[in-house]
């Protein structure tokens, strides 16, 4: 597994990311804005990340392994301008999620109710290739995170916060 890191992702206190790389043996992470495409020309190479004719990842649906996932990793804008930097990483075969899997980041707002964290999407998409092996533990250290989040700010702070509808 290849995680390509924005930068600016990699100075996030709550990096998911390193999480994910931390807890794979083979997972290799790259914080940066420009990588060499030679790191993903890979036969057998595929994208975790939507796109119309990305494969619907599901662990009863079969889906070949790839001999390298590449996995993005940013804000959704982030991960959009990597891609339109690097044209050979967007025109990889593609791999997505399914629709409504359920997001534990609950200390962090997305733009869709879908969205997930980068370490919550890996594990999704590894337990989606590997089935029937699961990758729950993979998820641990990131709820001990989110938890620990959620307790240093409080229980007023974060129902203001984080629960119930967005003020912006």
């Amino acid at each position: 597994m290849l995680i390509l890191q924005d930068s600016r992702e990699s100075r996030h206190p709550l990096n998911t990311a390193r999480l994910a790389a931390l807890g794979l043996a083979r997972a290799t992470l790259l914080a940066g804005t420009d990588f060499d495409p030679a790191l993903w020309a890979t036969p057998g190479a595929m994208l975790l990340f939507p796109g119309p004719d990305a494969r619907v990842l599901a662990p009863d649906g079969p889906v070949p392994a790839p001999s390298l996932l590449v996995v993005p990793d940013g804000t959704w804008r982030q991960a959009r301008g990597l891609l339109a930097r690097h044209p050979t990483l967007a025109a990889l075969p593609r791999l997505t999620l399914p629709d409504g899997l359920p997001a534990r980041y609950r200390v962090r707002r997305a733009p869709d109710t879908g969205a997930l964290s980068t370490v919550e999407a890996i594990a999704h998409a590894l337990a989606a290739l590997e089935a029937p092996r699961r990758f729950d533990a993979l998820l641990a250290p990131f709820e001990a995170l989110v938890q620990g989040q959620i307790s240093a700010m409080g229980p007023a702070i974060y129902a203001r916060d984080h629960l119930g509808p967005r003020q912006d």
